[in-house]
Parts: structure tokens; sequence; C-alpha cells
């Protein structure tokens, strides 16, 4: 039974409460004093909902762009170029890799392995494989950023006019550096090439299904959305190109979490919008071993949160600075937090909103949410209908309750202890795209 009546109340606490304390301290009006802390909730949470739905509306949308490769453009020989790869004991495993970039280079392009803090033969497995290795120890600064950094500082006694930075263990299919190189020239920008990560396993596990959907929504979907609207996009740390003019004076050595993500935020700041192309195509796999899988996780998703938590500001104020539509588009872009997470947040404050419109009869939260639940629901049937149905079956993308819980230990890791170091990710070798998926 509510307790809405101050003489009810009076009654079961005393006579020692003034009564116009009793008038307004009860469950009705605190139920709605909370409905309008959730209706402010509410609306911080259908931001990014919103932006989310417009940007996988928009990528179904047909390319009106032209990209430069096919055009006159080729017509010129290409830009000298380097390649750009930081390894730590990667071993064997990265032979394929270097195979699919060795066959798409010309003379006088370099491929550049930085073996940071190995202690195994990834050095002289480069070698092997007609690599310039650069080895590099230092257990204080570690992590790919650092890496990076001591690759573009050897190339700086030689400069090319472009450079693209690869993964160890990828997957570049055939045409992609091509069309980075011309693309990044043509444009003078950062280019961003379509990054892919498939299941481990076939048929894939509907957790691992689970995590390649969101990683294809992040990676794909929402970037082709911002690319249909002429927007520029954030980086995803392979398969990037640059002109060397552009790349030589980036800040890459700041042991962040996510690197490539700050490196695009202050490459925007600075003028130079990254775009993405599906274009070019790079993909690898996720990691088959649980623990390996969470902690790759946790790496992504603390880094992008403590950078979504500094970053969305100062974006927005520099676009309000340089009045530049495309640096308040990359705030908004970041702002959308990680799928699974902005789906635990929307569905945690449904609840709380219901409650507190059964107590205090306010409604208007749990409309608001209502709506932004739908816009929701919408955005991930678009993504996963246009272009997940061969990687997530209908079936699998089901089990997202089962995958949020999976979810949930990784968010409270935030809350208490976020990551703050660099960690590999431990790779699995036996791994081979499936030929569907190339």
């Amino acid at each position: 039974m509510l307790v809405d009546s101050p003489l009810l109340l009076a009654s079961l606490i005393g006579n020692d409460v003034p009564s116009f304390v009793l008038s307004v301290v009860t469950i009705p009006s605190v139920a709605q004093f909370l409905g309008w802390i959730f209706l402010g909730c509410a609306v911080g949470i259908i931001i990014p909902i919103g932006i989310l739905f417009l940007e996988c509306l928009t990528a179904l949308l047909p390319d009106s762009l032209p990209e430069p490769v096919g055009s006159s453009i080729l017509q010129g020989s290409r830009p000298s170029l380097d390649i750009l790869i930081p390894a730590y004991n990667e071993g064997e495993g990265m032979i394929p890799t270097l195979q699919t970039i060795q066959a798409q280079l010309y003379p006088g392009d370099r491929l550049i392995v930085v073996a940071d803090n190995c202690d195994d033969d990834t050095a002289a497995i480069a070698r092997t494989q007609g690599a310039i290795v650069l080895e590099r120890h230092d257990l204080l600064r570690r992590g790919k950023g650092y890496a990076l950094n001591y690759g573009l500082q050897e190339m700086a006694k030689a400069p090319p006019e472009a450079v693209i930075i690869f993964d160890a263990d990828c997957t570049v299919h055939p045409g992609t550096i091509d069309q980075l190189a011309y693309q990044t020239i043509a444009f003078h920008r950062p280019i961003q090439a379509l990054y892919l990560l498939y299941p481990p396993h076939h048929p894939p596990k509907p957790k691992d299904a689970i995590s390649a959907f969101a990683f294809t929504v992040k990676n794909w979907v929402r970037p082709q959305g911002l690319a249909r609207l002429g927007l520029p996009c954030l980086l995803t740390g392979n398969g990037m190109a640059f002109p060397w003019a552009i790349i030589e004076n980036a800040f890459l050595d700041r042991g962040n979490l996510v690197e490539d993500m700050q490196l695009a935020i202050d490459l925007a700041i600075s003028g130079h919008l990254p775009k993405f192309t599906s274009q070019s195509k790079v993909t690898g796999f996720l990691p088959s071993d649980g623990r390996a899988a969470q902690s790759q996780r946790t790496r992504w998703e603390h880094g992008h949160l403590k950078t979504l938590q500094k970053q969305v500001w100062v974006l927005l104020k520099a676009a309000l600075r340089q009045r530049r539509l495309e640096i308040a588009a990359i705030a908004l872009d970041l702002s959308i937090p990680p799928l699974a997470l902005l789906v635990m947040v929307w569905a945690g404050l449904l609840i709380l909103s219901v409650l507190t419109g059964l107590l205090g009869n306010f409604w208007l939260p749990t409309v608001v949410l209502g709506t932004g639940g739908g816009l929701l629901m919408a955005s991930i049937l678009v993504a996963w209908y246009r272009f997940c149905r061969d990687m997530v079956s209908f079936r699998q993308l089901l089990a997202v309750p089962l995958y949020l819980v999976w979810k949930i230990p990784l968010y409270l890791q935030f809350l208490i202890r976020p990551q703050s170091e660099w960690i590999r990710t431990q790779r699995d070798s036996s791994d081979v795209a499936p030929s569907s998926h190339l």
C-alpha cells in the first residue's frame, strides 16, 4: 500500500515530524522527484542512441562521393610508401600477414617491422620475409603507440610520401595498399580501411558471434554511415594510411590504451579529418581463448570509456572554436559507448523509470526510454540484416542477454579499477580466414 497521506504517515512515525514535512515527504512525491532525475538520464542516453540510429540508417544509402581510385589519378605513379607494423612476440604467426603485404608492394616500397620488447624469434622471422626490422627494448614504455613512434622516428631519416599501418596478425586483402596509398595522397587526409574481426570458430559460439557483430557495427556500419553523410570517422588501429606530412608530427607515445582513437582526435582538432573507405579491407579473428578475449575487450572498452570521458568535451569545444561541424560529428560519434554498455544502461534506466512510474504516476521518462529502445532495436536489426547476416544468425542474435551478462564484470572493473596498462592479447595462430569472408 502506498503511503500517500500525511496523516497516515504521521500515525506511523509519530507526531514529532512537522506537518509541512509530512506533506512533502511521501512516496509519490519522492517517486516523482526520482522520475525527473530519470527523465534527465533518459534524455542523456537517447542522444547516443539517436546518433547510432542515424549512422546505421545512413549506412544503407548509396555512396555519393566517388573514390579517386579508378579515375585519372591512377595514370600517375603510386606515391612512395612505407608499411609500418608493430610486433610483440608474434613469431611465425605474422608470416601470413607479411606475405599478403609483400604481394602488393612495388619496388622501392619499404616494409618495416618494429619488434617491440620481443623475447622470441619475431625479428628473425620478419627478416626472412623481406622486412626491415627495428628492435626496440624498453620495459617501462610499452605498448603499440611507443612502437609506432619508434618506427616513425626511423622513417624520418628518409621519409616516404605515405605511411600505412597494419597489425601483425591480419589479412590485407588484394588492392588494399594501392587504394590506401592513392587516397591518402589524393585527399591529403588520414584514410581508414574497413577492418573486421571474425569469430574464431565455425560455426561460432553465440558469445563470439555477438562480439564480432558489435565489432562490425563499430568498424563498418557506423563509419560507413558517417562517410555517406560526408563526415569524418575515428581511426580503428589497423589499415590506417597517412601522408607523411601529417603523421610525422603525431603524438603516439602516450601509453594510451586506444592510441588509434586518440590519434584520430588529435588529427581532427589539428585540421586533418580521417576518412573511411570500404574499398580497402583488412580482416582478422577474435581470440578463441576466453581469457584472451576478455583481456582484449577490457583494453578496448576501458580505453574507449576513458577517452569518451576526457575527449568528447575537448572535441565539442574545438568544434565551437573552429566553427567546424565535422569535429562536432566526431565528438558525437565518440559519445556512443560500447554497444553492450549502451544496451545495459538503457535497460537499467527503463526498469527504474517503470518502477517510479508505478509509484508516482510519472511516465514521461518511460515514454522517452521506450522511444530510445525502439531506435536501439531498429539500429541493431538494420545493422544485422544489411551487414552481418552471413556472420551471425538470427538465433545467435537472440543470445544478446547472455552476452550482456558476460560483459558485466568488465564494466564493474572499469568503475572499481579501470585498466591503465597496455597488455598484449594472446594470438591464435591456428585460425585462417574462411574463403566466404574474403
